[in-house]
């Protein structure tokens, strides 16, 4: 009995992305890599075609579909071997909070744009000097009347030269507790005071415009405050068991791609003697272990979606999945460069783009060695 129960619906929703990807992506992805940026036009295409914020409430301009529709994005967004349309992330990690925490006046402003793709978000959490350990950021925000002065600098940033509404946690400088201390905030793009920083140049995620971003007295609206003062870390742990599953998500679907092409590789190519590559026992075990691992991951990732739209909690499963999935991306990018050998180093090779590309998934969303400590502690060790 299969895990996830895919509709006709789903299908025919998964068969018109595809055809999406195959014309309005594949084609231009090299480009966008050489650009370090993915067009905006590209970002409303997929909004026209209904494909951003699918889990949104229809009444905010979305669509009302369960998880599974989140799932396919994911998938069909990996076979395009590119990371620069980062729609996971912006549907399905940061809108949630603005769909959950917002007041009713904020939803209706920024939620239909956020579906249709005329608005681009991002999350600004990791500083400088602060990643994974949040209570440790220096961004302040200071309530002055109706306003919100905001001051300090955010780093990694994905999406952050096109975002054009950033959700920027800060600190309150006057709570001693930094658990205690942090709140959620909005930012336009083009408030005074806010300033984005330079494309930073990286190893992998070449399309996508990772940015600093930098807040000198940039001053908004306190009606721009997701939720409650100061309760932005609660917020933040509450919406991180989605986060994960969408990297575990991401990371399967890259495992199950580049399986995939390995293994057809090594079967269409032959040595000098005419013997394909897979023939070869040595190699034919490696591809078979990669293909088992990837059918284990799958049952694993299947499992936790079905109990995240059961609305179980699966935070520690979760952060489990988020370190193995992305710690088994890793290993079978790095054999399958083995297998194809010195030829994998040609960029013409897309599982070179993979291998670049996957480094990073063990660090964002929480340093996989973090996610082993938050397992520990749930299981009492």
């Amino acid at each position: 009995m299969d895990i996830l129960r895919y509709t006709q619906e789903h299908l025919e929703f998964k068969n018109r992305l595809r055809a999406f990807c195959e014309k309005e992506i594949i084609p231009f992805v090299d480009q966008w890599e050489k650009d370090h940026i993915v067009p905006k036009s590209a970002w409303k295409r997929m909004g026209e075609e209904g494909f951003l914020c699918t889990s949104l409430a229809k009444e905010y301009g979305g669509h009302g579909k369960d998880f599974l529709y989140s799932v396919i994005v994911a998938e069909e967004l990996a076979r395009t071997n590119h990371t620069g349309l980062a729609a996971p992330l912006h549907s399905d990690i940061v809108v949630p909070y603005i769909e959950s925490y917002g007041s009713e006046e904020i939803k209706k402003k920024y939620l239909p744009g956020c579906a249709s793709g005329d608005i681009i978000t991002a999350v600004a959490m990791t500083e400088p000097g602060a990643g994974s350990d949040l209570a440790s950021m220096t961004t302040t925000a200071v309530e002055k009347g109706e306003h919100v002065v905001i001051n300090g600098a955010k780093t990694f940033i994905t999406n952050g030269i096109n975002s054009d509404l950033v959700v920027v946690a800060a600190k309150d400088p006057d709570v001693d507790n930094p658990h205690q201390a942090i709140s959620l905030y909005l930012v336009e793009d083009g408030t005074p005071g806010f300033q984005k920083g330079r494309k930073l140049e990286k190893m992998g995620f070449h399309s996508q415009d990772t940015a600093e971003l930098f807040f000198n007295d940039c001053t908004i609206p306190k009606t721009n405050r997701l939720g409650e003062k100061n309760a932005g870390f609660i917020m933040l742990m509450e919406k991180l068991q989605q986060e994960r599953l969408v990297c575990a998500v991401m990371a399967q679907f890259a495992v199950e791609l580049i399986v995939e092409v390995v293994t057809r590789y090594c079967m269409n190519t032959k040595d000098s003697m005419g013997k394909p590559y897979s023939k070869y026992q040595a190699i034919n075990f490696e591809l078979v272990e990669m293909a088992a691992k990837a059918k284990i991951g799958r049952t694993f990732m299947e499992k936790l979606v079905a109990d995240h739209m059961e609305g179980k909690n699966v935070v520690m499963e979760t952060c489990m999945a988020k370190y193995w999935h992305t710690d088994l991306a890793q290993e079978v990018a790095g054999r399958a460069l083995d297998l194809i050998g010195e030829e994998a180093t040609a960029e013409r090779i897309m599982i070179l783009r993979g291998w670049r590309d996957l480094r990073v998934l063990p660090i964002f969303a929480g340093t996989n060695e973090i996610m082993k400590m938050v397992v520990g502690k749930m299981m009492q060790l």
